[in-house]
Order: structure tokens, then C-alpha cells, then sequence
């Protein structure tokens, strides 16, 4: 099989699915079955992850189609609750295919680590003193991770902030640290701790917090999609996009759920992969403030053929090496189905996930509203929570969907019927 553009792909049983892309992925039949949950996650290594281990809570775990990066084609693992957020992915992918896809660049790997100094009397002439030592700074964080040196990583400068804020000076130390392939939180709290007095007798100030960013500034991916107006519905649906997107750059309550819906995209394939949720989804919403303004993290603009043209700017402090990627078996496989070789290539494939999804969810709204396509897909899970059995979920949620009402309580209805029970 080549290539990600499988008609019919979501008709097909999971397990077909999945030997389509253990086909890809060169996937053993071993790996097939942790991913099929055959061979699950042992007790004994997640309590190895995570502290006071009890159990553990399943996330489905799907693919997107249609993804075209850089010009490589890839399936796109997500691990989400949420309906209709990989169906949305999978069909913007495919109208943004026919332009060649999604292109992505990144800005390289650099991750700040902060330390902060107070009890100082004169913050300029301390900021002067740690700059004139920058270079035992860094030769003492290095010393911290020759591996990471090795890769041609480690810490690379420094930025001395001086806040002024509140009844008395502080000054914050940046270490800037390039952490190559991995997302780099361990290296650069490593680092930062162990600098921590050499800045103080520099500076015959207190250090307080040592740690690091998750606002990675440094760390950004650039991605553009372009969709042919005539692919997405016509010139009006091209300008009722970029409208929506307008009020999202202006409006806060706007512009807080259409962020969530460029998440929805994108957290499913960070939690895929074993990557860190919470640092990505604060350092996106952080950055989309960057102005004083809570505003759009996402573009859209028509070009000179009338099409439509989605950018977005974003940090991505992402990794293949080291925590949940590795320690975790199912995101290591999501790894190998992605097939990705450095961070930079996973960031990139993950921000167009996010754009595509920005995509579907201004579409949707655009056009047939957001509810019509979302309840549709919804339609199982409300069916399973009011009672159905797996001998009779098809016809129940086709049954909903001939009704055009996918409410819980018509469904509810449907199953206490005789046809229901049948």
C-alpha cells in the first residue's frame, strides 16, 4: 500500500484499519497487539511512571488520513474522547492535499530555563557582572549533560531580565539550551539547579525558582495549508471563514473556543506520542497573548486566485527520546507509525494537525453549523451510554441519523422500542 488516501478508510473494521497501517509502518504482530490493547500497559511499569498507581483510564486512540508534510505523507495518530475531532482532521487533510498539503518550518530546538535572583541592590551592575561570566555560566550547565553536548546540543547563551515590578528589583536569568530531540525539561532543570550558586556568588543575590519555560519562543513551527474555494464550497464559504476567523482575532470569548478547537488537533497527537499536554496547551495559549490580547493562534486570508490560505505560528516543545515516549509502548508505537526522525519533523506534522482541525471547525461553522456533523458522530457514544449493546449500535445510530434527532433521549426511545430490541 502507498500512500495515506484510502477511500472508504473509515468504513473499515479497527481491524483493518490497523493492518493497513502495519502495512506502512512495518508494525510486527507483537506491536499490533499492544496497540489493539492485547498486550496493555503493565501495572507494574505504570507504576513505575506515575506515583500511587491504581488502574489505568483508556484513551481511543485513532489515525488521521490524507496528511501530506513537507511533502511526505503520513498517518497521524490521535488519542482523544472527543467525536468527530479525527473525522475533521481527515477531511481537511484531503482538501488540502489537492494543494500540495500542509508545509511546515521550524525554528530550531531552543528551550529556556529561568532562575530567578532577588536581594539585589543594583540590578544593572549585576546584570553587566553575569554577562562578563557567561562563559563560565554555560561551561558549568554543559557539565551537566555531555551527552546532549555530544549531540551537538547543550546550553548555547544567556538573557538577563531585570523586573522591576513590586516593592524591590529581581533579575531572571535565561539559559537558553538547545535540547535537540528531546522535549528537554529534565536537562534544563538539571542545569539551572546546578548553576544556581555560581550565579549567586556572582551576584551576591538569593536564587529562588530555577526551572524552565514552557512559553518556548524559541521553539516555534510555521505552518501554511491552501484550500481551492471551489473544493470548500464557493467564494462565500472562502470569505465566511476568513469573517470567523476576524472575530477570533478581536474577541476573546471568540478566540478562546476557536483556540481549543486548533488543540483538539493538536493535544491529541502530543498525548499520542507521550509528549507533555499541559506544557504545549500553556505555551499556545500563552503565546496567543503574546500582544496584551488573548487573540487567534491561527491566520486566514484569501490569495490572488481567490483560495484560501491558513497559517499559524506556534511553540512546540516536543521530543521522540526520553519520557512518556519511550517509557510508555503505545506512544512509542505512534511514533514508528509517524515515522518522523527528529522533533522538528513531529512538531511540524503537529501543527498541521492543529490548522487542519482549525479548518474543519471553521468550515463546519461557516456552512452547516458545527452541531449537524459533530451529533452524527456523537451518535454512538450517546447510544452506548443509554444502553446499547454492540449487537445493535449500528442500527440504532442509523436509525437517529434517518431521524435527523441524535438527542440522548430519542435515542433512549429508539433502543426501548420494540425496533430498538430487535
Amino acid at each position: 500500500m502507498t500512500g495515506t488516501r484510502i477511500p472508504g478508510f473509515y468504513n473499515l473494521s479497527p481491524e483493518e484499519r490497523l493492518d493497513l497501517i502495519a502495512e506502512t509502518a512495518n508494525l510486527t504482530e507483537d506491536e499490533k497487539k499492544v496497540l489493539m490493547g492485547l498486550s496493555p500497559l503493565s501495572i507494574t511499569r505504570a507504576n513505575r511512571m506515575v506515583e500511587n498507581v491504581i488502574g489505568f483510564i483508556p484513551i481511543p486512540l485513532g489515525v488521521a488520513a490524507n496528511f501530506k508534510v513537507n511533502n511526505k505523507e503520513t498517518f497521524v495518530p490521535m488519542a482523544t474522547e472527543e467525536p468527530s475531532v479525527i473525522a475533521a482532521a481527515s477531511h481537511a487533510a484531503k482538501l488540502a492535499y489537492e494543494t500540495g498539503g500542509f508545509f511546515a518550518t521550524t525554528t530550531g530546538s531552543i528551550m529556556r530555563g529561568q532562575i530567578q535572583l532577588t536581594n539585589i541592590q543594583n540590578p544593572y551592575g549585576e546584570m553587566a557582572r553575569l554577562y562578563e561570566n557567561k562563559g563560565r555560566i554555560l561551561e558549568l550547565c554543559n557539565e551537566q549533560d555531555p551527552t546532549l553536548v555530544s549531540l551537538g546540543g547543550g546550553a548555547k547563551d544567556i538573557e538577563v531580565h531585570i523586573i522591576e515590578e513590586g516593592e524591590s528589583p529581581m533579575i531572571v536569568l535565561h539559559l537558553l539550551v538547545d535540547t535537540r530531540d528531546a522535549m528537554g525539561a529534565n536537562a534544563v532543570n538539571t542545569m539551572a539547579e546546578a548553576v544556581a550558586p555560581l550565579i549567586e556568588s556572582i551576584t551576591h543575590g538569593r536564587v529562588n525558582l530555577r526551572i524552565i519555560s514552557n512559553l518556548a519562543d524559541k521553539r516555534l513551527v510555521r505552518v501554511r495549508g491552501e484550500f481551492k474555494r471551489e473544493t470548500i464550497g464557493g467564494a462565500k464559504v472562502v470569505n465566511d471563514i476568513i469573517e470567523a476567523y476576524k472575530l477570533a482575532d478581536v474577541d476573546p470569548y471568540r478566540a478562546t473556543t476557536h483556540n481549543k478547537g486548533i488543540m483538539n488537533g493538536i493535544s491529541a497527537v502530543v498525548l499520542a506520542t507521550g509528549n507533555d499536554t499541559r506544557a504545549i496547551e500553556a505555551g499556545a495559549h500563552a503565546y496567543a497573548a503574546r500582544s496584551g490580547r488573548y487573540r487567534s493562534l491561527t491566520h486566514w486570508e484569501k490569495n490572488h486566485e481567490g483560495d484560501l490560505v491558513g497559517t499559524m505560528e506556534i511553540p512546540m516543545a516536543v521530543g521522540i527520546v526520553g519520557g512518556g515516549t519511550k517509557s510508555n509502548p503505545v506512544a512509542n508505537l505512534a511514533l514508528k507509525v509517524l515515522g518522523v526522525k527528529t522533533a522538528e519533523e513531529l512538531a511540524g506534522i503537529i501543527a498541521a494537525t492543529g490548522l487542519a482541525q482549525n479548518f474543519g471547525g471553521l468550515k463546519a461553522l461557516a456552512t452547516e453549523g458545527i452541531q449537524k456533523g459533530h451529533m452524527a458522530l456523537h451518535a454512538r457514544s450517546l447510544a452506548l451510554m443509554a444502553g446499547a449493546d454492540e449487537s445493535n449500535i449500528d442500527a440504532i445510530v442509523e436509525r437517529a441519523v434517518q431521524d435527523q434527532d441524535v438527542r440522548y433521549d430519542h435515542i433512549l426511545a429508539i433502543i426501548n422500542s420494540e425496533e430498538g430490541r430487535g
